[in-house]
C-alpha cells in the first residue's frame, strides 16, 4: 500500500457496535477501511459477511488487553499506510447485571479493558494519526449518569479543566483499590464498573483533546467520545431500543467530518449533539 492511501480502523469489530461502524465506514469512508478483532476467525468471518455484501473491509488481529497485539497493529499501519486517518475505539466488555462475579473482579476487568487498554491503544496509535485525522472513543450515557451519582469531590475533580491524564490514571486505579477494599461507596463511587469505566473514556477524550490541540494544533486532528445508546446487540440484550445500524450515525458521523472542520473537539456527543457535563 502507498503511504498516501487512506485508512480508517475499528476496534472490536466483528459483531454489533464495531461490525455496524466498520460496515457504514466501508460505505461512505473514501479509503480502506480495517477491522479488527481479539479472535482472528471471528475477525476473517466478519470480513467475508460483509464481503458478501459487496464491501471490502481489511482484517488485522488486535487484543486491546496485549500492548504488543496494539504495536503490531501500529507497524503494519506505519508500514502500509504511513499511519492512520481515522481510528474508532468501540472494543469493550461489560458485565450483566445477573453475573455471580464479585464486584471488585468485575471492577478490575472492566476497567482494565475499557479504560487502560483503550488508553493504551490511544498511546501507540494517536502519534501516528496523519492531519486532518479523526478519533472516536465510543463511551456510554452509562458514563455521564456514573458521574451524577459520584460524590461533589469526585464530580469535582472528573471536571476539573487542569486534570491530568496521570490523575484520571490515579482516580480509575483509586476505583478499582476501593472495590477490593470495600469503601468504593464510602469514597463516593457508584457502583457501576461499567458506568466508571466509561467516565474515564469521556474524560480521558477531553484530556486528549487538549493535549492534541497543544502538540498537534497546526494539524486539525478532531477527536470525541460519543455513546451509540441501547442496541440490539450481545451487551444490551432485551433491554435494547434500535437495531445497530440506526445508532451508528453519531460515530460515523464522528469519523467522517470533513477536512475543514474545527468542531466539535474533545466533547461528548449523543445523537450528534454536543452534551454538556
Amino acid at each position: 500500500m502507498s503511504s498516501c492511501s487512506r485508512v480508517a480502523l475499528v476496534t472490536g469489530a466483528n459483531k454489533g457496535i464495531g461490525f455496524a461502524i466498520a460496515r457504514q465506514l466501508c460505505r461512505q469512508f473514501s479509503g480502506d477501511v480495517v477491522l479488527t478483532a481479539r479472535d482472528a476467525a471471528r475477525g476473517r468471518a466478519a470480513v467475508q459477511q460483509l464481503q458478501a455484501e459487496g464491501l471490502s473491509p481489511r482484517f488485522h488481529q488486535l487484543d486491546i488487553d496485549d500492548l504488543q497485539s496494539i504495536r503490531a497493529l501500529r507497524d503494519f499501519l506505519r508500514r502500509e499506510y504511513g499511519g492512520l486517518n481515522v481510528l474508532v475505539n468501540n472494543a469493550g466488555i461489560a458485565f450483566k447485571s445477573d453475573d455471580p462475579t464479585p464486584f471488585d473482579i468485575q471492577a478490575e476487568m472492566t476497567l482494565k479493558t475499557n479504560f487502560f487498554a483503550t488508553r493504551n491503544v490511544c498511546t501507540e496509535l494517536l502519534p501516528v494519526i496523519k492531519p486532518h485525522g479523526r478519533v472516536v472513543n465510543i463511551s456510554s450515557l452509562e458514563g455521564l449518569k456514573a458521574l451524577d451519582n459520584c460524590s461533589e469531590d469526585l464530580q469535582e475533580r472528573f471536571r476539573c479543566e487542569m486534570l491530568t491524564e496521570e490523575d484520571l490514571v490515579d482516580l480509575m486505579k483509586k476505583f478499582v483499590e476501593d472495590t477490593k477494599n470495600e469503601v468504593h461507596e464510602r469514597e463516593g463511587w457508584p457502583s457501576s464498573a461499567y458506568g466508571v469505566s466509561k467516565l474515564g473514556v469521556m474524560v480521558l477524550s477531553r484530556i486528549q483533546a487538549r493535549n492534541l490541540d497543544e502538540k498537534r494544533k497546526g494539524d486539525r486532528i478532531l477527536l470525541n467520545t460519543c455513546c451509540p445508546s441501547w442496541v440490539m446487540t450481545y451487551m444490551a440484550e432485551d433491554y435494547s431500543s434500535r437495531a445497530a445500524e440506526e445508532v451508528v450515525e453519531t460515530p460515523v458521523y464522528l469519523a467522517l467530518l470533513p477536512p475543514d472542520a474545527t468542531e466539535p473537539h474533545g466533547q461528548m456527543v449523543w445523537d450528534k449533539v454536543v452534551q454538556i457535563w
